[in-house]
């Protein structure tokens, strides 16, 4: 892809909005399997339900991580201050997601899902 597309402002809100969708429906289709079909709780946390809530985490926290590589590759190869400036606070944001991401999933690995 063009240098450009890694440089663009837009990945200034892109890492944060990302979050928030991952947010919404790690949380949301968690409330509503809980709603129909909820596991029993003497599973404890090995769940097909948090295998998924799992899964769904790794993937968009490697998303994120590749963004943000890309950005912050980048931000290196950039002369242009303001576009070298984006990218490398956009590669930054991108790692805050993933911190937020993976720091917000971890109940997944321990705690049983509808508790």
């Amino acid at each position: 892809m063009r240098q450009a597309l890694w440089t663009h402002p837009i990945h200034l809100v892109v890492g944060l909005t990302l979050w928030s969708a991952w947010f919404v429906t790690m949380y949301g289709g968690l409330s509503v399997a809980c709603a129909v079909a909820p596991p029993a709780p003497e599973q404890g946390p090995l769940t097909l339900l948090n295998a998924g809530l799992a899964l769904l985490t790794l993937v968009t926290a490697a998303f994120l991580a590749w963004l943000g590589w890309k950005c912050f590759h980048a931000s290196r190869q950039e002369n242009v201050r303001a576009a070298h400036f984006c990218a490398l606070v956009s590669s930054g944001l991108y790692v805050a997601s993933i911190v937020a991401v993976l720091f917000v999933g971890m109940p997944v690995l321990g705690l049983p899902p509808c508790v």
